[in-house]
């Protein structure tokens, strides 16, 4: 696991006071992407899925989380990505969509990233069609790209929300 604690301006002359935002950052086949840390509620370790007959190829199926049943979303399949190799089980994050929770099933989960809002960008044409869909924007760091999700968005297939 990766440890990522802040990310730093380039330039060292810029004033360490500026605004940041906070992200959970996770890995999905290699690559890096963030959440809004207020927005998750939970991080579980590899969890029994039930299948939901006839949900949505991008649904993996449902997890009880103390007492709540919880749609779980395979990200791999969600975000077009290779599946996700059979002795790898993956990471759960639960997320508040709307006052229901879902759990995006993913690789692994890293740190809490606190990031200069000044260093935000809009996705370049350079990010997938299909992942610009779903993200806010990126952060450019030292070598990589933390491509910051957005879960409203994530979680709606034609209009409708998965999870709800």
């Amino acid at each position: 696991m990766n440890t990522v604690t802040s990310v730093h301006p380039e330039d060292p002359s810029a004033k360490a006071s500026s605004a940041t935002r906070d992200y959970v950052t996770l890995t999905i086949a290699g690559q890096w992407f963030g959440i809004p840390v207020l927005l998750v509620q939970d991080v579980l370790g590899p969890r029994d899925v039930a299948p939901i007959p006839l949900a949505d190829r991008v649904v993996a199926g449902s997890l009880n989380l103390r007492g709540r049943i919880v749609t779980v979303i395979d990200m791999r399949k969600r975000l077009g990505l290779p599946p996700r190799p059979d002795d790898e089980k993956g990471m759960n994050v639960v997320v508040d969509h709307g006052g229901n929770l879902c759990s995006l099933l993913i690789d692994a989960v890293g740190e809490v990233m606190s990031a200069p809002e000044d260093k935000f960008e809009k996705n370049p044409a350079t990010v997938d069609p299909l992942w610009r869909d779903f993200s806010d924007g990126i952060y450019r760091l030292e070598n990589r790209l933390l491509i910051v999700l957005n879960i409203e968005k994530l979680l709606e297939i034609g209009g409708n929300a998965i999870a709800k």
